[in-house]
């Protein structure tokens, strides 16, 4: 899978979820996503064809060990730079929206440099 912004979210939603919900569904996803059951499938249905994701008879939805790494990655961004921006005095909620957009776009050399500098400079813990 290349690099793709909407499948990145979609396996980010699905990790979340999978942390709170015994199954994950498509329509679990639709409704954390705030999308349409039928654009969640054609999601899931690319997810599947870049062997991302398995889907089960009942249509319960596990990420494979490699969708699992890509949403590791992206959510590990999202939340260091959440906080970090957050510690810089951002509102949350602005500081929520630009992580989403930078968790995506950096390479994973800058993102590196940057976590290394703010954790050697005790910005966060």
């Amino acid at each position: 899978m290349g690099r793709n912004e909407s499948s990145e979210d979609y396996l980010e939603a699905i990790l979340q979820l999978s942390d709170k919900l015994p199954v994950v569904r498509s329509v679990d996803i639709a409704e954390c996503m705030g999308y349409k059951k039928s654009s969640v499938s054609v999601a899931m249905k690319k997810l599947r064809e870049s062997e991302c994701i398995n889907t089960d008879k009942s249509g319960f939805i596990t990420l494979t060990e490699k969708g699992r790494e890509i949403a590791l990655r992206i959510y590990e961004r999202h939340r260091f730079m959440t906080d970090w921006l957050i510690s810089l005095g951002v509102e949350k909620d602005v500081a929520e929206e630009d992580a989403c957009m930078m968790e995506h776009d950096m390479s994973i050399e800058t993102f590196n440099a940057i976590k290394k500098y703010v954790l050697e400079k005790g910005d966060l813990q």
